[in-house]
């Protein structure tokens, strides 16, 4: 939830300096996830997965993606990042919770 809100809250046009320290957070939450074999396998879906943190959008969505990864390993469903910013910001365009 702290990762999406995160997202969720981020600029829609950040500026070099937001950018910068939110590419730091998500690294160094990498390194210091007290899971370690977590914070392992997510400093390698970065090397994969490039961050991106360019707006509010790019940033939701991948971190939605990131998500949908652990949900794959775990074998739980995966979420349509297609409706994050609904989930986490706006709210469901139907009024319903989910």
């Amino acid at each position: 939830t702290l990762l999406h809100s995160i997202t969720a809250a981020y600029p829609e046009k950040p500026t070099l300096a937001e950018q910068s320290s939110a590419m730091s957070f998500v690294k160094s939450f990498g390194k210091l996830y007290p899971c370690t074999w977590c914070g392992e396998d997510f400093q390698k879906y970065m090397e994969r997965e490039k961050v991106r943190v360019g707006s509010r959008d790019e940033f939701g969505r991948w971190m939605c993606e990131a998500h949908n990864d652990v949900n794959v390993k775990l074998g739980k469903k995966t979420f349509d990042c297609d409706k994050w910013e609904e989930r986490w910001r706006t709210g469901w365009k139907n009024g319903r919770c989910g």
